[in-house]
């Protein structure tokens, strides 16, 4: 697995709500913050208040490894009730990474997916890659595994919050 092939880890998941109340749910910035994960913190910025082409919002994280950061977020495409795409990365840099969320009814309620694909712009990723080349592919394994395993998190408090009483 190499970097500069912009690995992608995606987690979907069967949710039995309406499609319109998951998508409350996804698009809301604080979902992750209680969860499993880096990101302790978001908040929308210069008076953005949900998903909108252009809107901005800023991510707290830390790890044991990297220690704590902010990343500046940018909206970059919403279908509503659908799907929303952020870029994490200054606008005028290449991106870090780009996330998103996607939810389509089903049957019995609705399908929701959350997805990330690496970025070429520069990233505590990409500096450990840097520091150690010869251990790409397990640095990338592992933040992988990591990813996917804080997705599927979030899909569970998706399910929680739009399956409970809550």
């Amino acid at each position: 697995m190499r970097y500069r092939d912009q690995p992608t880890v995606e987690v979907e998941a069967k949710i039995g709500a309406a499609p319109e109340r998951v998508w409350r749910s996804v698009a809301d910035i604080s979902l992750p913050v209680d969860q499993p994960g880096e990101l302790y913190g978001a908040q929308w910025i210069d008076g953005a208040s949900e998903p909108a082409v252009g809107a901005q919002f800023v991510g707290r994280n830390r790890s044991d490894f990297v220690g704590e950061w902010e990343t500046l977020c940018t909206v970059v495409d919403v279908e509503p009730g659908r799907r929303w795409v952020w870029s994490v990365a200054a606008p005028e840099a290449d991106p870090w990474a780009q996330w998103g969320f996607e939810v389509d009814p089903s049957r019995d309620g609705s399908v929701v997916r959350q997805f990330v694909r690496m970025g070429l712009g520069w990233s505590p990723l990409k500096g450990a890659i840097d520091a150690a080349p010869e251990k790409e592919g397990r640095i990338i394994a592992g933040r992988m595994a990591a990813l996917r395993e804080a997705m599927t998190a979030n899909l569970e408090e998706v399910r929680r919050r739009c399956e409970g009483d809550s």
